[in-house]
């Protein structure tokens, strides 16, 4: 790792040595960001047992302390209250600027934590679109948009040149945070193994290539945030000027943040001695006047009363919307503004699986108690997050409940809907998909 050593002593100047003692220490930097669509900081903060202090980075991230272990155990985290996510990493989605009612396209968004911190900034309007391109990946990314209950997202396993191709002029705003080298995440895992100079200059060579695919896909006036969690110039100030020398229809803007230090006049560099393991991250808007080519005719479905009346049986008020779809043996409840062609394309998930037909009834699906709140289901038992019941029901056990609860039940903690299980004769039979469960 010399060469990697060497180039960030010239990049770094007088600041190497305060940069060694990180990159040489035993102390990550941990951290989580509190999903704002289950649970407020306070009510987390009151939660956990222990001490949680403000990030400069985004207004829901914390620091939490180096000796915490085994946090993704917590039943606040089987709730989706919390994501766990590196500090510095939530800077990006802060100079993006999400609004509610935004398209958002995130690009390149496994394993979830940058799309589900947009989730929660769109608060139920406008559409997520969530890509990634390995499908195992995917998939992880799926089980993250379900855990925190968002409903308004669409997950695909699409090429980015492809899907943004598809999607010409669609977004408000996209987020590309490309893959990269990864010198910023060397203390934390093994992608030094693998690092090379050769290594850097292919990533840049990729990540320009994402960031011309992904310009398509954005409406003129429309933001693009570009980030990387590696320090090299190749692949951050390099892709850049590279980016705006080919598209002159792009321009470099200031995201009004201060964390960090600048680059390129308004992108952010972020080093472990500000606060973070490593990022970059830049805004680019697109000139021009924003105009709309995509009238795509919604489908008028004509959804059996049956479904309907399941629906009415568990949750008040219709939580997801009616825009309801049967593929195969799923009842899905699309995203509101779903109105895209997608033949063609590999969707994932688009909404909400409210349920799944089984021979002649209707079961519910774990995704529909994740993204309702406690108020929107019919009947809820609710648990302390040191309660030895929610210990049972994350292990996958029966529980005991009053008698007058009956029928498809939400399981909550402390008010955050965490599964659902079947109760009958004072039992609760569990329902918590097995792939979840914590295993003693």
């Amino acid at each position: 790792m010399n060469d990697f050593l060497l180039r960030m002593k010239s990049l770094l100047g007088d600041e190497f040595d305060e940069f060694l003692k990180f990159y040489n220490g035993d102390d990550f930097i941990k951290g989580l960001r509190v999903n704002t669509l289950k649970c407020s900081p306070e009510k987390l903060c009151s939660l956990l047992n222990f001490e949680l202090k403000k990030t400069p980075f985004c207004d829901e991230g914390f620091y939490i302390p180096s000796d915490v272990q085994s946090i993704g155990n917590n039943p606040l985290h089987h709730a989706g209250a919390f994501y766990v996510q590196e500090p510095s990493a939530t800077s990006a989605v802060t100079m993006l600027d999400v609004q509610e009612g935004d398209y958002v396209l995130d690009l390149c968004a496994a394993p979830g934590g940058k799309s589900t911190q947009i989730g929660a900034k769109l608060n139920g309007t406008g559409l997520l679109w969530s890509n990634e391109i390995v499908r195992s990946r995917a998939n992880i990314l799926l089980s993250n948009i379900e855990r925190m209950g968002i409903s308004n997202a669409v997950v695909s396993n699409c090429r980015p040149d492809e899907l943004c191709k598809r999607l010409e002029n669609r977004f408000d705003r996209i987020l590309v945070d490309a893959p990269c080298s990864g010198e910023g995440m060397f203390r934390k895992n093994d992608a030094e193994r693998e690092w090379s100079v050769e290594h850097v200059k292919s990533c840049a060579a990729r990540q320009l290539l994402i960031l011309n695919s992904a310009k398509d896909a954005l409406k003129n006036g429309g933001y693009m945030v570009y980030s990387t969690c590696t320090f090299s110039k190749e692949e951050n100030e390099g892709v850049i000027s590279r980016f705006l020398a080919e598209n002159p229809d792009f321009e470099l803007v200031d995201s009004g943040v201060t964390f960090g230090r600048p680059t390129l006049d308004y992108a952010r560099r972020i080093f472990p001695m500000d606060g973070g393991e490593g990022h970059f991250a830049a805004k680019l808007h697109k000139k021009g006047e924003p105009y709309s080519n995509y009238n795509i005719p919604k489908k008028n479905n004509k959804t059996d009363s049956k479904i309907f009346d399941f629906y009415d049986s568990i949750f008040i008020d219709r939580p997801f919307g009616e825009n309801i779809e049967v593929i195969k043996d799923k009842i899905i409840v699309l995203p509101h503004n779903y109105n895209f062609d997608v033949k063609g394309l590999q969707i994932l998930r688009a909404g909400v699986i409210l349920g799944e037909i089984v021979k002649n009834r209707i079961e519910p699906h774990h995704s529909a108690f994740t993204a309702a709140k406690k108020e929107n289901c019919k009947s809820a038992v609710d648990f302390d997050v040191n309660s030895k019941e929610i210990a049972a029901y994350l292990h996958g056990e029966e529980i005991a409940v009053s008698q007058d609860v009956k029928g498809y039940t939400a399981v909550c903690v402390n008010g955050i809907t965490t599964g659902f299980g079947k109760a009958s004769n004072s039992r609760l039979k569990n329902k918590y998909p097995k792939g979840l469960r914590i295993l003693r």
